[in-house]
């Protein structure tokens, strides 16, 4: 009984042994593709960083800031933080009162003031009809909230317009919506100051003009 036990356990090995030798036939098509499955690598896509921006402003230089407007560059200072030396810059926002410090390798949200044929093209656009939407109130506030912040000078000339009642008597315009016309209006004035260097009564007036809007104080007596 024994040996007959070590025979069936002989055999079982054998037949292991022959199982282990045993490949999978293939056709030539498919062994082409078996081959090329093995050889295909997730193809990797390197993502491009966008290049910092590394413009130097110098003092007394106007930039625009897209949340707080137009500001002056008072000064160009640095500051150690541990061990690492930062250079940055002061900012004056005279409209505000308010006082920015902007680290130079930081300054993506910065940018130049207007030229004086960006500011050409904003008279255009003030010009223009405005464009009436029949969306809720809440939404279009929030799209002009987003505008005057993006610092971007011809959206914030397009809110301007589109706020605008061509008067300043106050009628058919709630409370939120002559606030979002003045701190647009008053945003785009100051570049026009900046740009054009001339004294804010005479940009005004060439706002109102482009604007239509009449002031009872310039009508003839």
């Amino acid at each position: 009984m024994p040996k007959k036990k070590k025979v069936k356990k002989v055999k079982k090995a054998k037949k292991l042994k022959l199982s282990s030798k045993i490949k999978p036939v293939l056709k030539q098509g498919d062994k082409k593709n078996f081959v090329s499955n093995q050889d295909e690598k997730p193809e990797i896509k390197k993502i491009k960083k966008q290049p910092t921006e590394k413009r130097i402003y110098n003092l007394k230089d106007f930039v625009v800031y897209p949340k707080h407007g137009v500001g002056k560059i008072t000064a160009i200072e640095k500051a150690k933080i541990g061990e690492i030396d930062i250079q940055f810059y002061k900012i004056l926002v005279e409209k505000e009162k308010l006082t920015l410090t902007v680290p130079i390798n930081q300054q993506s949200k910065l940018r130049p003031i207007a030229s004086i044929n960006q500011i050409n093209k904003c008279v255009s656009i003030l010009k223009t009809k405005p464009k009436i939407k029949r969306t809720m109130w809440s939404r279009r506030a929030q799209e002009y909230d987003q505008k005057i912040n993006s610092g971007k000078i011809y959206e914030l000339a397009e809110v301007v317009k589109d706020l605008n009642k061509n008067t300043d008597i106050i009628a058919d315009q709630s409370y939120s919506e002559r606030q979002l016309f003045e701190k647009a209006y008053e945003r785009l004035k100051s570049e026009f100051e900046a740009v054009l260097k001339i004294n804010p009564e005479d940009v005004q007036k060439k706002m109102d003009k482009a604007l239509g809007r009449v002031n009872i104080t310039d009508n003839p007596e």
